[in-house]
């Protein structure tokens, strides 16, 4: 499914997309060591709040770069919102298993949990958040 997706979508828009993919990450990855390595908060807690906060930014890059879309669509924000909860509980699921039972340091499992969400919040974004 994804590969005919990613036929499909025309190159630049899949370009844009990873690099709004990967300011999100790092916005994650800022997000979670301020949460998770700063203040201590649990993994199963700081890693949803920095996915969300992620979602913000990829969502107003992704409507604005990605998909071309020159006004903000509460409609399609909570659709995004929608859609990433899927990628929010992927993402949650493996960093808490990866820090918390395989004892992996959190930032390299971040990054594995993210990688890991990215074919469902594209394929999601594709087909409803942004669908024409």
């Amino acid at each position: 499914m994804i590969a005919r997706l990613i036929a499909r979508a025309d190159l630049s828009r899949l370009v844009r997309f990873g690099l709004v993919g990967l300011s999100g990450t790092l916005v994650n990855l800022a997000v979670v060591h301020v949460l998770f390595g700063t203040l201590h908060w649990p993994a199963v807690i700081a890693s949803p709040v920095a996915v969300e906060v992620s979602v913000v930014n990829n969502f107003l890059w992704n409507n604005w770069w990605t998909f071309r879309q020159r006004s903000i669509s509460l409609a399609r924000f909570i659709r995004f919102n929608l859609a990433s909860l899927g990628g929010l509980a992927i993402t949650a699921a493996i960093f808490a298993a990866l820090v918390d039972l395989l004892g992996w340091h959190y930032l390299l499992a971040d990054l594995i949990a993210i990688g890991a969400a990215t074919g469902w919040n594209f394929a999601a974004s594709v087909l409803w958040t942004w669908a024409r």
